[in-house]
């Protein structure tokens, strides 16, 4: 990853710059609808700091701007979640991690960065890496220098003080046959996550940055789910992220409808939605539109490019308003840090968070918010929620289908109230 600002702080001044970060944060303009305030007299957020291990992470107390979730009252009508996630999150020359902060704070929006524990592992230890049927060392996404490492880390710190997540995509990513995940065993996985969990935990030994202020968060309670590269091995991924505590899953394909628990997982699998100029719809991934326009080809015809990003972002809309008009199924869309076909990706995706993400009754959040709010309701109204097909609004509205009343009867039947028109 292409170095652009060295971060060097002293070791007497990383509390300090933990607590400065934080202070920064409770100043943006991310709070979304439904974010408890402060409570008077209570402590700053992150106002404490106590290390961890190397100092590489510390606990800093409850992460800001992480609201309370609440249960639907009878008859309420489900806000309208959408998730925006990013695949392998790090920053580069392209600044798009810094990108999207912006943008996030800029449109009441929060986001999960599922962070890749190899870029915060500098080249020359890359043999501290031993990938589950590769030689140590080995990664089909290289690793990084320290100044990658720093800037990257600069963007991990202020995103969770702003209150996204931090998940993770492991390390090597390695796909297909020949030892890719998708052949991984169980153990191999929890291998796998052990040492993503480990380079996180362990960046400034192993980068040699004793003076670079700590991740103000504990990685093995921040970490709670994830994507696997290419969306395989899902299956023993699961039976590993179960066992070692994880919450939720989105590693797979589903429709648009509301999300069940998998193998004890929330299932929060990227979705299909129309792809416009198709007859078949389309996964909400940067990549599929990618390989659906230009096959392999990261750049491909430039005069198409405006065509393609366009294609992109009406496809999200459209499958937006389906669920936005019907049945509110939560909306999950990845990404990935990248210029493909001259960046417009990026630029659909930039365009949708902002006609989204503040209109009235939307919700666009991380996760770990949505599997919060989903294990804070009622499992009745969820598995009513759950009968709604695609698009499907309540044929009596939301406040008679929710109310946990029977329906009112239709006019025209015995036992209907007569028309007083």
């Amino acid at each position: 990853m292409a170095a652009t600002q060295r971060m060097a702080v002293g070791a007497v001044a990383a509390a300090a710059c933990a607590a400065s970060l934080a202070g920064c944060a409770t100043g943006s303009n991310g709070t979304k609808e439904g974010t408890p305030a402060p409570r008077k007299g209570a402590p700053a957020p992150n106002s404490v700091l106590r290390l961890i291990g190397d100092g590489s992470t510390a606990y800093t107390g409850a992460q800001p701007h992480l609201p309370s979730p609440e249960r639907l009252k009878p008859g309420q009508k489900p806000p309208q979640f959408v998730v925006f996630s990013w695949d392998g999150a790090g920053e580069d020359s392209q600044k798009l991690f810094s990108h999207f902060r912006k943008v996030s704070k800029e449109n009441n929006a929060t986001m999960t960065y599922f962070l890749s524990g190899v870029y915060l592992l500098p080249e020359e230890k890359r043999d501290l890496y031993r990938p589950p049927q590769h030689s140590p060392g080995s990664s089909d996404i290289g690793f990084n220098d320290e100044q990658g490492i720093a800037d990257t880390l600069k963007q991990v710190r202020l995103a969770w003080l702003e209150g996204n997540e931090i998940g993770t995509h492991f390390n090597g990513h390695f796909c297909g046959p020949d030892g890719g995940v998708g052949e991984w065993s169980v153990k191999e996985w929890k291998s796998e996550i052990a040492q993503a969990k480990e380079f996180v935990k362990s960046w400034r030994t192993n980068a040699e940055m004793k003076k670079a202020a700590p991740l103000p968060f504990d990685y093995d309670k921040e970490l709670i789910g994830a994507r696997t590269p290419c969306l395989e091995g899902q299956k023993n991924f699961m039976k590993a992220a179960r066992q070692l505590g994880f919450r939720y899953d989105s590693s797979g394909v589903n429709d648009q409808v509301w999300p069940k628990k998998k193998e004890g997982l929330w299932d929060v699998s990227m979705q299909l939605v129309p792809f416009p100029g198709h007859t078949y719809e389309q996964l909400t991934m940067d990549y599929n539109f990618m390989i659906n326009q230009s096959g392999t080809q990261t750049q491909g015809d430039p005069d198409k490019f405006d065509y393609w990003g366009d294609q992109m972002r009406d496809g999200l809309l459209k499958g937006f308003y389906r669920a936005y008009d019907g049945n509110r199924a939560p909306l999950i869309i990845g990404n990935h840090f990248e210029s493909w076909n001259g960046g417009t990706y990026m630029r659909a995706v930039d365009e949708v968070v902002k006609e989204v993400c503040n209109k009235s009754e939307v919700r666009c959040v991380s996760f770990h918010q949505l599997v919060d709010w989903l294990d804070a309701q009622d499992p009745q109204t969820l598995a009513k929620l759950r009968n709604l097909k695609v698009g499907e609004a309540p044929r009596q509205g939301w406040a008679s289908f929710l109310s946990g009343r029977p329906a009112p009867a239709p006019k025209g039947v015995p036992g209907a109230p007569a028309d007083k028109r």
